[in-house]
């Protein structure tokens, strides 16, 4: 056995996780539609936190290590992620900027590239992108710079030491989207101005991409890689498998979804809601989808953000947040300091689904979810941003958690 396939086999399968975005000329009212189900551990609870301001010291502790805090001002951010770590599955900023990442299995597990040392995880990453980035590719570059000085590893769940993986990432603005994929402190990013793009848990860059880390070709040809003669194939270099039936499926499910040219908001629930496709996972599955995150950007316009902040988007209500001068999330909806980690609104939403009449609580959320919709959009077509007050969406998110709350009660 080679020390690649004992590392592979010592090494989680990351079956967990779906990004998805969706771009002009194939959105309605020429929004980026940006989506994600994060699919984690049974049992760990996902939390959705807003975080402004927040103290700032010359270094910064992430999950494992301490790395240099920015000397710029960072940005408001609004995260769904496991309680327990420091990073996040995926967020969005008050720049315009979200982000998604993913599990994926490659073929450089040595040194720099040894995924069970304690680095930066993918979701730290994730954080840090948001933080620092005010666009896309801002983002990927913060994302990028730290990969690079400071490698990516350790365990990616607070009780299995044998959960650990490399990463790629779905970054996203009102102009463009970029998918990143590594390989330890490899990289290479490839950028999308129109159409779908979706990423699972295996690399999908072959030999179009827009930037690369430094060295990549060299590195490659001397750790034998790459023999240094073919065309360059970052995918055929380092992939050492991944889903293949949910990158195809999520791909179709995006091209059915903008045969019409107007993907919009309920589109993209739709794809995160698929079971058959494996997309969405039961509260029963051993990685079942244990948070949603839906954003539409707006180039002019307010870019709405709906997060579940609870497990099975197809028993879930999605919920939105707009950042204003004062948005507030919800206290429901974050994680106590205690082992289970369980805010309020998860007990609640587990309880409801452990009853018989679940089915009709999970068809008030829908219809709940459906209405809302439809008053965003009422209040966007109205939208003036000289002469429309946000007042009246500080507490959005808020007001609609507390309204669950209120039907589970």
């Amino acid at each position: 056995m080679s020390k690649d396939q004992i590392f592979r086999a010592t090494m989680s399968s990351p079956r967990s996780c779906d990004t998805f975005v969706v771009l002009p000329p194939l959105t309605k009212d020429n929004l980026v539609i940006f989506g994600k189900n994060s699919d984690r551990p049974q049992n760990e609870v996902q939390e959705v936190i807003c975080i402004r301001d927040r103290a700032r010291n010359i270094k910064l502790k992430c999950t494992y290590i301490t790395i240099d805090e920015s000397s710029e001002p960072i940005n408001s951010v609004i995260l769904s992620k496991p309680a327990w770590m420091w990073g996040a599955e995926m967020g969005a900023n008050d720049k315009n900027v979200v982000i998604g990442n993913e599990a994926v299995w490659t073929s450089n597990n040595e040194g720099e590239g040894d995924a069970r040392q304690k680095r930066l995880l993918g979701m730290d990453l994730v954080r840090l992108g948001l933080e620092r980035g005010n666009s896309a590719e801002s983002a990927l570059n913060v994302i990028t710079n730290l990969l690079e000085k400071h490698g990516q590893g350790g365990p990616c769940s607070e009780f299995d030491d044998s959960h650990f993986y490399h990463n790629s990432f779905l970054i996203a603005d009102a102009k463009e989207a970029w998918v990143l994929e590594t390989s330890g402190k490899l990289w290479a990013a490839e950028k999308i101005t129109s159409g779908y793009r979706n990423i699972s848990n295996g690399l999908t860059i072959m030999t179009k991409f827009d930037k690369y880390s430094r060295g990549l070709f060299v590195k490659a040809e001397a750790t034998g890689f790459w023999n240094g003669q073919d065309e360059f194939d970052f995918m055929k270099c380092f992939s050492s498998g991944g889903d293949e039936k949910r990158q195809q499926e999520g791909e179709r499910l995006l091209r059915e979804g903008t045969a019409l040219r107007s993907f919009g908001v309920k589109d993209m629930f739709n794809v995160l809601r698929h079971k058959e496709s494996g997309i969405c996972r039961g509260c029963e599955d051993t990685f079942p989808t244990q948070g949603s995150q839906v954003s539409a950007l707006s180039f002019d316009g307010l870019s709405v953000h709906w997060f579940t902040a609870t497990p099975d988007p197809s028993i879930s209500y999605f919920k939105p947040f707009v950042f204003t001068p004062n948005s507030h999330v919800s206290p429901y909806t974050e994680s106590p300091n205690e082992p289970k980690r369980e805010h309020d609104l998860y007990k609640l939403h587990a309880k409801c689904q452990a009853k018989e009449n679940s089915e009709v609580v999970s068809k008030i959320l829908r219809e709940m979810e459906d209405s809302c919709l439809f008053e965003i959009e009422e209040f966007l077509s109205n939208y003036d941003p000289d002469n429309t007050s946000l007042e009246e969406l500080d507490n959005l998110m808020k007001d609609c958690v507390d309204t669950e709350v209120k039907l589970y009660e």
